[in-house]
């Protein structure tokens, strides 16, 4: 049996801000992306398109009058930046739609609309 300061070891090593654990799915049409960012703000979430490529990115910064005048036996909350990127190719960027609530961001990407073959006539 290992002893327990190894366990609390361990999870000193463990990069907590490889959270950004999410769900892709398509439904009626559109991509649906919803992701775990709990504990942050509405402000510390950025949500960018381009090209068909959707990126969240979580930004909490450590502001230094929080924590003065504490001497920390723990401190496993981060102050950092995370950020994850999806392509989701033919996408319509004008009309995606976000909100965020309990600490989870849902995303509503819609496919763009299949345009009909032109047919191009030979003169």
């Amino acid at each position: 049996m290992l002893p327990s300061r190894f366990y609390e070891d361990m999870l000193d090593e463990v990069d907590f801000s490889k959270g950004m654990k999410c769900d892709i799915y398509e439904k009626d049409g559109n991509y649906h992306v919803e992701m775990d960012l709990p504990g942050y703000k509405k402000n510390e979430i950025k949500i960018e398109c381009h090209k068909g490529t959707l990126k969240i990115s979580a930004k909490k910064e450590f502001h230094k009058d929080e924590h003065e005048g504490k001497k920390f036996l723990r401190h496993e909350r981060r102050y950092n930046n995370m950020e994850r990127s999806f392509y989701l190719g033919d996408i319509d960027e004008e009309n995606i739609h976000a909100s965020y609530e309990d600490g989870i961001l849902k995303v509503v990407v819609p496919e763009k609309a299949e345009q009909a073959k032109k047919v191009i006539s030979i003169d």
